[in-house]
């Protein structure tokens, strides 16, 4: 099988981890990176052993050598810079959330459509083991009628007033802990419990200025949520409801818990250092103490890393890779990547408004809005 020739938009989070997982697949190979900052570039290059470095967006994207693009720029840059690398003729694999609106996401998954380019999502969670064998027992019926689903994401990476002001702490660049994480917990609603049918929110800032770097330290408004509190009905009428915070200093983790009429499933990790290691599920039949369920082998991880987050997104470009041999976007596509970003739009609108709103079908939303 040929090699997919990949270059990394994104120092951040993708030198952290898309380099190093793109590097360990057996099937890609990073030859170029990109910085607006040259020096930048060039250190990361030499340091990974990347030949080619870049501080020239159109320039990379010229470069005939390369197949695909990875990217993993904050959420205010994705639009563009997925628009010009599906023109280009790149296949992409998106970083979370998709863009600054379903409206963009849905322009890029049907301009990906227009090019047969394949566009593959990091929704992660999915192919991390304890989840999976969560979806596993759902289809089982464990639990049986599901009469409550409670999700609790509560960790501390933005507790401390003193962090400094940057893209995170503006609405209008794609920040906040909705983008952050919510974009995650919607993909993962939909894939284990079907499509929501209405829902309501209320964004919160508890930490209203941080110092900006760029202005001698000083204060600068913050707008963006930092903690959300959302209430969901799903399409079968199942309550959901999800409470997500980076400003809460020894927070419980992420939690996920399913009620039934049969039985309960209780899926977390208290690990506020790394969002992947320390899953475990729990089960148990009604009248029954709950019990860790042991994962099978053929769902466990073949490698682990000291970065947690390496291991499920190897698994997220296994399936990049294997979309672009069949030559199509499989899932997590940009079509569920629409769902996601759709769910954070009406999220905000619920809570600005301070009501509830309707879901639309994916289906019949995808075909709503006339593209230019």
């Amino acid at each position: 099988m040929s090699t997919i020739r990949v270059a990394v938009i994104g120092t951040g989070f993708g030198q952290a981890v898309h380099i190093p997982g793109l590097k360990h697949h057996s099937r890609t190979k990073v030859i170029a990176i990109y910085n607006r900052d040259l020096g930048k570039s060039k250190a990361i290059a030499d340091f990974h052993q990347i030949p080619y470095a870049f501080d020239d967006f159109e320039k990379l994207l010229s470069l005939s050598e390369i197949d695909a693009v990875s990217l993993s720029t904050p959420p205010f840059l994705h639009y563009e810079m997925s628009k010009r690398i599906l023109e280009a003729g790149k296949h992409l694999l998106l970083e979370k959330p998709m863009a600054m609106s379903a409206q963009e996401a849905r322009e890029l998954y049907y301009l990906a459509q227009q090019k047969e380019l394949v566009v593959t999502t990091d929704f992660e969670f999915r192919y991390v083991p304890a989840w999976q064998l969560l979806s596993k027992y759902l289809q089982q019926n464990y639990v049986g009628q599901i009469r409550l689903i409670k999700i609790d994401w509560l960790v501390a990476s933005r507790a401390n007033p003193k962090l400094a002001w940057n893209w995170y702490s503006c609405r209008e660049q794609g920040g906040g802990v909705l983008g952050a994480i919510g974009s995650h917990s919607f993909d993962y609603i939909h894939w284990l419990f079907g499509p929501i049918k209405r829902l309501t929110a209320r964004m919160i800032c508890a930490i209203k200025e941080r110092p900006d770097p760029k202005d001698n330290n000083k204060l600068k408004s913050v707008n963006t949520d930092d903690t959300c509190l959302l209430m969901l009905e799903l399409g079968n009428g199942v309550p959901c409801q999800v409470s997500l915070s980076s400003v809460t200093y020894n927070g419980r983790g992420h939690w996920i818990e399913v009620y039934g009429d049969h039985g309960t499933l209780v899926l977390g990790s208290d690990n506020l250092k790394d969002y992947v290691h320390g899953f475990h599920l729990q089960a148990a039949f009604t009248g029954q103490s709950l019990t860790e369920v042991k994962i099978p082998k053929w769902l466990a991880f073949p490698e682990l890393f000291i970065d947690g987050r390496l291991a499920p997104f190897i698994r997220v470009v296994d399936r990049w890779v294997e979309s672009i041999d069949q030559g199509k976007s499989l899932t997590p596509s940009l079509y569920e990547g629409v769902y996601s970003q759709l769910i954070m739009d009406l999220a905000y609108e619920a809570s600005d408004k301070n009501c509830w709103v309707d879901v639309p079908n994916l289906e019949q939303y995808m075909d709503l809005v006339n593209l230019e």
